[in-house]
């Protein structure tokens, strides 16, 4: 069995150019680009190297459009720049004017994760709540539109997705008592066209799959990441949060006899009709969630030959542990496997619901010990990559584990974490190492090589035609493997850690490879003095480091 390559007008955009977050709009982070290939990348130096401004963990995906590079800082963003994609030069810098408090309500660092682009405007989500358009030539602001309330902990860190004439975007807030929605904004206009929440309000079907319609209002299940489009289906995909409150028994049985409290639509996959938001079909990976298992990573769309037919798949490594294939076009699931040691699950059952292990779904008052994985998940948002030439999944992933119980939640306060539980995360799992580069087979449901990391919070992938696969570490090196056997080609230490995948792209003949570096500052904090271990044995940083071959 081989995989087929997803052809449209998107698959393009990954070739001399990078114009979204994924590289296309499948989120394949693939590129065509093979001037740089295991023959010599050995040889890569840096071109140049850009300060984004702010010490904070860097998260952001340049995009290069027309030779130009649009890249954010942290901390609002606090800074969008727009430089020459071959000298880094600045062409132009946003800086807008931040409320003093955006900070007072946001769960996992002041990150922002990159910018969108569409016919001549720059769009950025902002923690303020807002989406802004800018005018690419100039950075002018063009409009401003509110997305969500930053008060109530609904800030957003992640671009947004462009679709025809539209631009979607959804929001973080599943740690506070909030309610999950992805809205479309007309791109020349700024006004709304759609709005689709993503927890069914009071006689909509699926609201009964809660204790309440109060329960259900402030119950998560926020869109925080990136979407994937499908322009043949005229489908939007995007991935939801975890459940309001963490606490399971505020919002169920308490036990994993859950029956029909599952908490829809949280820590699911939804696939919306892009003209409508319509939601056409649902996938939940995790049901009635009790730890932290946002299904949000990135959506990869591709065509898989399995059984001899050509199947339009949308490929997932969930948070949850398991690597997910279903069918995009109705939502059936193909397949789920393992992708990292799990223990919470025995297995997904046909029905695609999780066959549990009672004794690690923590409960009020009682304690799961060693859940694995962790609360940060077999992947977490750093982006996988899948290649077309090796017709692999690469996968940072963590080897973290986790004790968890429940407790009493309390009232619900605008800004307040709402979680009601307590936790110890700062637990390595088998072997010792916090994490592992994997290359991962989707077809055959295995690992094909890996190279495991002795800290967590692994970086994202970028794969290549030059047979090349990018990602970066902790420790802040940048890596560059054969992609088909794991060999590490060629490195280079940046000085702080990796977090986000690298982009690549061509200028004037040339290619070059760009990163940003700066370690997470905001999820190792909820590992205690693990996580205090692993901030104090690397430095800060904010610098983005373009790379390219000798002339």
């Amino acid at each position: 069995m081989t995989s087929q390559l997803f052809v449209h007008s998107a698959r393009a955009e990954s070739g001399k150019e990078w114009t979204t977050y994924g590289g296309d709009q499948a989120n394949t982070r693939y590129s065509a680009l093979d001037l740089i290939n295991t023959n010599n990348v050995k040889n890569l130096k840096v071109a140049w190297a850009f300060p984004l401004g702010v010490l904070e963990g860097q998260e952001t995906t340049p995009l290069v459009v027309g030779g130009t590079m649009y890249v954010t800082s942290p901390r609002g963003p606090k800074y969008v720049f727009a430089l020459d994609a071959k000298t880094g030069a600045v062409k132009w810098r946003y800086a807008p004017e931040m409320p003093a408090d955006i900070a007072a309500a946001v769960c996992c660092g002041l990150v922002n994760r990159g910018v969108a682009y569409a016919s001549g405007k720059v769009f950025v989500g902002r923690l303020d709540g807002m989406l802004v358009a800018l005018d690419a030539g100039s950075g002018k602001e063009l409009w401003k539109a509110k997305v969500a309330d930053y008060k109530a902990g609904d800030d957003i860190t992640s671009p947004p997705t462009i679709v025809k004439n539209l631009v979607v975007i959804g929001y973080a807030g599943g740690e506070y008592a909030t309610r999950g929605a992805i809205t479309a904004f007309d791109q020349e206009s700024g006004k709304q066209v759609w709005r689709t929440y993503t927890i069914p309000g009071a006689g909509e079907p699926g609201n009964d799959s809660w204790p309440s319609s109060d329960i259900a209002m402030r119950g998560g299940a926020d869109a925080w990441l990136v979407g994937s489009y499908d322009p043949q289906l005229n489908l939007i995909y995007y991935g939801t949060s975890n459940p309001a409150p963490w606490a399971a028994h505020a919002r169920g049985t308490d036990s994993s006899d859950y029956g029909k409290y599952t908490n829809l639509h949280s820590s699911s996959t939804l696939a919306l009709d892009a003209d409508t938001g319509k939601i056409v079909w649902t996938f939940q990976q995790t049901p009635y969630d009790a730890w932290d298992y946002d299904g949000v990573n990135e959506k990869v769309l591709t065509d898989l030959t399995i059984g001899g037919n050509t199947v339009p798949v949308l490929m997932s490594a969930d948070r949850n542990g398991f690597f997910y294939v279903l069918n995009r076009k109705t939502g059936k699931l193909l397949s789920a496997a393992p992708f990292v040691h799990v223990n919470w699950a025995k297995g997904i059952d046909a029905d695609g619901r999780p066959v549990e292990d009672p004794e690690k779904r923590p409960r009020k008052d009682i304690w799961a010990r060693d859940v694995c994985p962790s609360f940060y998940g077999g992947k977490n948002f750093p982006p996988v990559s899948y290649s077309s030439q090796t017709h692999l999944v690469y996968i940072p992933t963590f080897n973290i584990c986790m004790d968890e119980v429940g407790r009493e939640t309390g009232e619900p306060k605008k800004g307040i974490f709402f979680l009601g539980t307590e936790f110890d995360a700062g637990k390595y799992g088998p072997g010792g190492n916090g994490g592992e580069f994997v290359a991962w087979d989707p077809l055959e449901k295995k690992k094909v090589w890996g190279v495991k990391e002795p800290k967590p919070f692994v970086g994202g992938a970028l794969s290549t035609a030059g047979g090349l696969v990018f990602y970066g570490n902790m420790d802040g090196e940048v890596k560059a493997l054969d992609a088909k056997s794991g060999e590490v080609l060629w490195r280079f230490q940046t000085g702080s850690g990796v977090n986000q995948g690298p982009v690549t792209y061509e200028v004037d003949g040339k290619q070059y490879i760009a990163v940003a570096s700066g370690r997470l500052v905001g999820p190792p904090g909820f590992m205690g003095e693990t996580g205090k271990k692993l901030l104090s044995s690397t430095m800060e940083g904010a610098t983005l480091f373009v790379f390219e071959l000798p002339n």
